[in-house]
């Protein structure tokens, strides 16, 4: 990243966290996901931590992971996310989840891993090199965050952070076809979707949960952090 670029980012960070402030949530930032395991068992009991972000399952540490939580002032959490970096080690992310795909499920579905399916779409075919895997995005409902732009906001913030720590040269991350098709991708600052990614088949259902890869590139994050935020927000909630 340039100078420039790392001062538009700190302003755009700056500024999602003070709306968030406006909003009554203040955030915080982690990359010990022991603890994060710990917060969100406690504090969102019904959603337990993602498989892609286990630390039971994966090693976590500050050089290829951190999570977002929101609290209330009042000690409620509200709002979580998290980033995860890897190498590709000379594949591109279409051959690297041609193999991978069951290790980034959604949360808390029996799911028929050997029906379930992955079909690559021409942007993970392109992409190659460091990446980071976005998820764990979640917003409580309540009418202080929802239907404010905020929460779109915040997913803004992670990613806009994720390019301040890393520049990376791809960010991707899933979203089940119903949200995309309500334009959550849009509102959430991706710029580019392989529709069709991804086929859940719960057991003993027929019926797949699709969903679509996200993705950004390095020019694409840098763009996203030239624009005013606020705007964004002010646009949402419209």
């Amino acid at each position: 990243m340039t100078i420039h670029d790392s001062f538009e980012g700190v302003r755009f960070v700056g500024s999602i966290l003070d709306m968030a402030r406006e909003h009554g949530m203040e955030i915080e930032i982690g990359s010990d996901f022991a603890l994060y395991d710990r917060l969100i068992t406690t504090h969102r009991p019904h959603q337990p931590i993602g498989a892609p972000f286990d630390p039971k399952r994966h090693r976590m540490s500050d050089r290829n992971g951190f999570w977002i939580l929101g609290w209330t002032p009042q000690g409620a959490l509200v709002h979580t996310q998290a980033m995860r970096r890897f190498d590709l080690g000379g594949l591109a992310l279409s051959d690297y989840l041609g193999q991978n795909f069951r290790d980034f499920p959604p949360v808390g579905l029996d799911l028929d891993m050997e029906r379930s399916c992955y079909q690559p779409g021409p942007g993970a075919r392109r992409i190659r090199g460091h990446v980071c895997y976005h998820g764990e995005l979640w917003v409580k409902g309540d009418d202080r965050y929802r239907g404010t732009g905020l929460p779109g906001l915040l997913a803004r913030f992670a990613l806009a952070t994720c390019l301040l720590r890393w520049s990376p040269d791809h960010v991707f991350g899933f979203m089940p076809e119903r949200y995309a098709f309500r334009g959550l991708a849009e509102r959430e600052g991706y710029m580019h979707t392989d529709p069709g990614a991804l086929a859940w088949y719960p057991k003993g259902s027929n019926t797949p949960l699709k969903g679509f890869m996200t993705y950004m590139g390095r020019d694409d994050l840098n763009h996203l952090i030239s624009l005013c935020p606020r705007d964004f927000m002010q646009a949402q909630a419209a």
